[in-house]
């Protein structure tokens, strides 16, 4: 998955650094660029005795948003669950002078295993496509156990209003991607469709999930999921750049969203397929939702079933934000990933859905407060 270079890097200057820095990596290197990585920039770098590491950066150039690419909370907390029953690579540096290869940087363990873009897991056995989706959910509710407190991470987020945040977040970065402009068209991006409208119902207090101050991966789906090269379980969680301490619900709903956008014009999603195949019953091992949810609460210790409408909406409402964000990046040419206008063209039809969830979410059973 890593070929040509598209955005270089001054090795030389990065060989220097390892030298002083990273003993367990023997220079010089080789240096080649992975395929994923929708924002921040990933390299592999094979070492002098073909040991394979991962380095993660900042984009270049003036960046839209202060709060995304935040590298230094991914080395964070990725170091910080090193120690956990929580299968993540081993963080080795984390460099944020950006005289050396000109933008913020760390460096981990490169895990050999299977990455798939497709939730459906195409080319598995049944079998084993079922128990993948069960240890991509208990993984999940795993991460969702550890204390924060536990790992020296108790002000790594606030333990409270994480919606409200999230919230007034997205719209700083909305609004500022909506005003991007086409380096070569000129032409802005755009506002999303519904955006105001939605918004009005997520800050609804009514109806908003109560705080729970867990830990948050903030982008918790199969295609950040590394699995074992044959057997059917997850080795370890990547791209860590909007981690927190927030609502567990952010995460599940994200998984989840296969199921939301299964036979809904996903075509028109950005996504990498059209998801024809993602429905229960006609792909064969695939888990229904419910027991996913339902394994997902057998291992957290809370139930979230009556929260998933709400959870669902919200996801889809944050994906838009997401695609916005690839066309934004893709409008200033400073898209790390190749497919980058593919998938920002698919924010108009996720609004879309998503303000159709917000109609159902609207008439679902509220939450009980004792959940």
């Amino acid at each position: 998955m890593a070929g040509a270079v598209r955005q270089p890097i001054d090795v030389a200057s990065l060989e220097r650094y390892i030298d002083r820095n990273v003993p367990e990596i023997k220079t010089p290197i080789d240096v080649k660029q992975f395929g994923y990585g929708q924002s921040n920039p990933t390299y592999l770098l094979t070492a002098a005795d073909k040991a394979k590491f991962v380095l993660r950066k900042k984009p270049p150039g003036q960046l839209l948003s202060k709060t995304a690419h935040k590298v230094d909370r991914e080395y964070r907390i990725i170091h910080a669950l090193e120690n956990t029953d929580v299968p993540v690579p081993k963080a080795y540096c984390l460099c944020e002078d950006d005289a050396v290869i000109g933008t913020a940087f760390y460096i981990m363990e490169f895990l050999d295993g299977r990455i798939f873009e497709d939730p459906s897991l195409p080319k598995v056995k049944p079998d084993d496509r079922t128990k993948m989706w069960h240890s991509a959910i208990i993984t999940l509710a795993k991460f969702h156990r550890v204390d924060p407190t536990s790992v020296g991470l108790a002000s790594f987020g606030k333990h409270s209003g994480f919606y409200n945040r999230q919230l007034n977040t997205f719209a700083t970065i909305s609004e500022a991607q909506a005003q991007t402009l086409d380096v070569e068209t000129k032409e802005p991006v755009g506002k999303l469709p519904h955006y105001d409208d939605m918004v009005a119902f997520f800050k609804d207090p009514k109806t908003q999930p109560k705080d729970r101050g867990t830990f948050v991966h903030g982008d918790y789906k199969i295609d950040n999921l590394v699995f074992h090269k044959t057997e059917p379980r997850v080795i370890g969680i990547i791209d860590w750049e909007m981690s927190t301490i927030g609502h567990p619900l952010s995460d599940l709903s994200n998984l989840l969203t296969p199921f939301v956008t299964a036979g809904r014009n996903a075509d028109l999603l950005g996504r990498v397929s059209s998801n024809e195949a993602f429905l229960p019953g006609r792909t064969r091992g695939l888990p229904p939702k419910d027991e996913l949810v339902a394994l997902y609460q057998q291992v957290a210790g809370w139930d979230p079933s009556t929260e998933l409408p709400w959870g669902e909406a919200f996801g889809l409402y944050r994906g838009t934000i997401i695609l916005q964000g690839i066309a934004a990046r893709y409008a200033l040419r400073q898209a790390s990933s190749a497919r980058a206008k593919e998938f920002g063209g698919g924010r108009i039809g996720m609004a879309e859905l998503a303000w159709d969830l917000v109609q159902r979410a609207k008439s679902a059973k509220p939450a009980s407060p004792n959940l």
